[in-house]
């Protein structure tokens, strides 16, 4: 029994966060508050600066939040923040609108009181959010309340799918947000997903997912269309 004791303690893994991990995560946490934009570079000099860290952990960091899709590599100009194209957004969309349309079902058919509650508690939050126009506020709201519902439907498979699609998605979701217009018209859509949760009507509520789905959308790649269109536009520097 001693024998076994000494043993564990000897291959026991302590949970400690490497460099290289706190700097992913607090590059990913920019990148999700849009303090670093779609289309930044990334420059390993001045992150290195800025974090106090050595190239190593940057370059490290960097490839993990690139297999996340955060980040692209760009030739003749190193790592930037990713953009998404239309078709990829419609592509992003149309599977999210699968997956989350089947959580909404789940999460009201399974009808757990502690889940509909987290997810009224979100709705709450980002309300207040909106109120006093705190857009990181909003996009912090926003994520719980993706994760109570997602975290409700009960099916690892669901949310390890669609964790990568809202991580592409917050990259829109920044500028989307940021139009008084869209933000109401979500406020609606996202109560509308929470009282048929609350209710346990799972037909409703999948619908209500699918709806605010293609609302955003829409609203989405009507914004990437008016980007690349200005960008047309716009003169040459060359």
């Amino acid at each position: 029994m001693e024998r076994r004791s000494e043993l564990q303690s000897t291959l026991r893994i302590e949970d400690v966060p490497t460099v290289r991990a706190m700097v992913a995560q607090k590059l990913r946490e920019a990148i999700m508050s849009g303090t670093l934009k779609p289309g930044q570079r990334l420059v390993e000099r001045e992150l290195c600066e800025m974090m106090g860290v050595s190239r190593p952990s940057i370059r490290e960091a960097l490839r993990a939040l690139e297999a996340d899709g955060l980040v692209n590599m760009v030739p003749h100009r190193g790592p930037v923040v990713s953009t998404i194209s239309l078709e990829e957004a419609r592509q992003l969309y149309a599977a999210r609108a699968v997956l989350e349309g089947f959580a909404g079902r789940e999460c009201a058919r399974l009808h757990d009181p502690e889940v509909a509650r987290r997810i009224g508690d979100a709705l709450t939050r980002l309300k207040a959010a909106a109120a006093r126009q705190d857009l990181v506020g909003c996009l912090e709201a926003k994520t719980d309340f993706y994760a109570a519902l997602i975290g409700g439907c009960r099916n690892a498979f669901i949310q390890r799918m669609l964790k990568p699609l809202h991580d592409r998605i917050q990259l829109l979701r920044i500028t989307s947000m940021s139009q008084p217009k869209r933000i109401n018209k979500s406020l609606r859509e996202v109560t509308a997903i929470w009282r048929a949760i609350q209710n346990g009507d799972a037909d409703l509520a999948e619908r209500c997912c699918v709806d605010h789905i293609n609302a955003a959308a829409v609203a989405a790649l009507d914004m990437i269309e008016k980007s690349s269109a200005a960008k047309e536009a716009a003169p040459s520097d060359d």
